[in-house]
C-alpha cells in the first residue's frame, strides 16, 4: 500500500470531514482513509496499481475543497 497525505484548505465543519472521507473511501483501490479535521489533512492508504494520489486529490477538489499539497509515501520494500 502507498500512503498519500493531502494538505487541505480549512475545513469549516465536521460534515465536511465526513463528505471528503466518504467520497475517498468509494474510490477504487482505496483501503483506508483518515481525515484530520484540526490539522486539515487527509491520509489515504491505497493500491498504486489501481489509483494514484493526484486522482484522489482531484476527487476532493471536485467536492469543492482546496487541496494545498499532495505528499506520497512509497511502501517499504
Amino acid at each position: 500500500m502507498t500512503r498519500a497525505i493531502l494538505q487541505l484548505g480549512a475545513l469549516t465543519c465536521p460534515s465536511c470531514l465526513q463528505k471528503i472521507q466518504g467520497a475517498l473511501e468509494k474510490q477504487p483501490g482505496v483501503e483506508k482513509v483518515k481525515v484530520l479535521f484540526n490539522a486539515g489533512k487527509a491520509k489515504i492508504d491505497f493500491d498504486e496499481t489501481i489509483n494514484n494520489a493526484d486522482a484522489l486529490a482531484e476527487v476532493v477538489t471536485k467536492l469543492g475543497y482546496e487541496v494545498k499539497s499532495v505528499k506520497v509515501k512509497e511502501p517499504a520494500k
